[in-house]
């Protein structure tokens, strides 16, 4: 069995830019050799389900992926040699999430005692599309009746120092195209023309910033951000003939795409639109009193003395998946500051915490505990 720090260097040698694992699954398959495995591959991407049962009690997973996005410009050292400095490691996935996913494996490589089944869902396509990925091994699952009572996800979620947050749920992503048509024309005979951007301006305030929802206690409201607006030809004499405007809202549970389009078509009444709304995430929150927050909550009071706050800031991750499923899912890691970024890094001393903390929430469930 490799220490920590060992187990660490190793996942982050592996070349694995989505959706490809690098060889990791393989190494990963026979470091947890006593654990019975699923794979569930799709297309070009490669999952992997490892459980074990100890007994009758509770179903705890782990969740998490070894794709990383690429390396990009600016790096000091090779992204996939891993160099250690000061106790910092450095290297392409060091906290997204080579970090989580070493800290799982760990802990559940040195469990010998569990009150139920102990299990690991990792994939191979979270940064990438995620169309097969993580939901296709919750589908097989499901299938098989196996599907978990309670899951960690073990995304980087600290935002200052390690231990001070936890996410219990995350916003949906809802992506909107609107395309206004006009005339085009001569823009010394503006009166020949219907000038969509004219038409837009004065309405642009109820849309730009805009909240949906005033959120609650979990979330942030909804608020309308612009992404783009592009209308016209790049020329001085002539007027657009359309305009078309994108944006995104990261919804809470208040607010949904039935919502959305009224308040659009409320706004934009009267002129000729098109408008075309996706959803690419729902919004999911666990209940603060759930078990899994509590268990979690009170393993990082006892390791690290630390009581956290319970968040769904941020983006999207696979956590989503199983908050669709109604299962009780909360995701915790290392802190959140270099991520996707040149000179990725991740401290020694986090991960090695990480691995205590979920050994002892894994140590603190009983048979009662579902």
């Amino acid at each position: 069995m490799l220490n920590t720090h060992e187990l660490f260097l190793k996942l982050l040698r592996f070349v694995s830019v989505t959706p490809d694992d690098g060889g990791a699954f393989t190494f990963i398959k026979a470091y947890l050799n006593d654990f019975e495995i699923i794979e569930v591959n799709v297309e070009n991407t490669k999952n992997l389900f490892l459980y074990k049962r100890f007994g009758e009690g509770p179903h705890l997973c782990f969740a998490g992926h070894i794709d990383v996005v690429p390396p990009g410009t600016g790096w000091k050292s090779d992204p996939f040699e891993p160099i250690v400095k000061e106790g910092i490691v450095y290297a392409r996935g060091a906290q997204d999430m080579k970090s989580g996913v070493c800290a799982f494996v760990q802990a559940m490589r040195e469990t010998t005692h569990f009150n139920g089944t102990l299990s690991a869902i990792l994939t191979s396509d979270e940064e990438g599309d995620a169309k097969h990925g993580t939901i296709e091994v919750i589908k097989e699952l499901e299938r098989r009746s196996f599907l978990p009572d309670y899951v960690i996800v073990a995304e980087p979620t600290c935002e200052k120092v390690f231990g001070d947050a936890i996410k219990v749920g995350r916003r949906g992503s809802i992506n909107g195209v609107i395309e206004i048509v006009g005339k085009q024309g001569h823009a010394a005979y503006p009166e020949k023309t219907i000038n969509p951007v004219h038409q837009m301006a004065p309405l642009l305030s109820k849309f730009a910033g805009h909240y949906l929802d005033e959120g609650d206690e979990f979330f942030t409201p909804s608020q309308i951000i612009i992404t783009d607006i592009r209308g016209g030809m790049e020329v001085t004499n002539v007027t657009p003939g359309n305009l078309k405007i994108m944006f995104n809202v990261r919804n809470s549970t208040k607010t949904d795409k039935a919502k959305i389009r009224t308040y659009m078509e409320e706004v934009l009444q009267g002129l000729n639109f098109t408008l075309c709304l996706s959803e690419s995430a729902h919004p999911f929150v666990t209940s603060k009193d759930s078990l899994i927050v509590k268990k979690l909550s009170n393993a990082l009071l006892h390791v690290k003395g630390l009581m956290p706050k319970l968040s769904t800031a941020g983006g999207t991750s696979d956590a989503r998946f199983f908050g669709s499923f109604g299962i009780a899912t909360v995701e915790f890691g290392v802190v959140n500051d270099t991520i996707h970024a040149p000179n990725e890094c991740c401290p020694l001393s986090e991960v090695e915490s990480l691995v205590h903390i979920f050994k002892t929430v894994i140590e603190n469930f009983k048979k009662e505990d579902v």
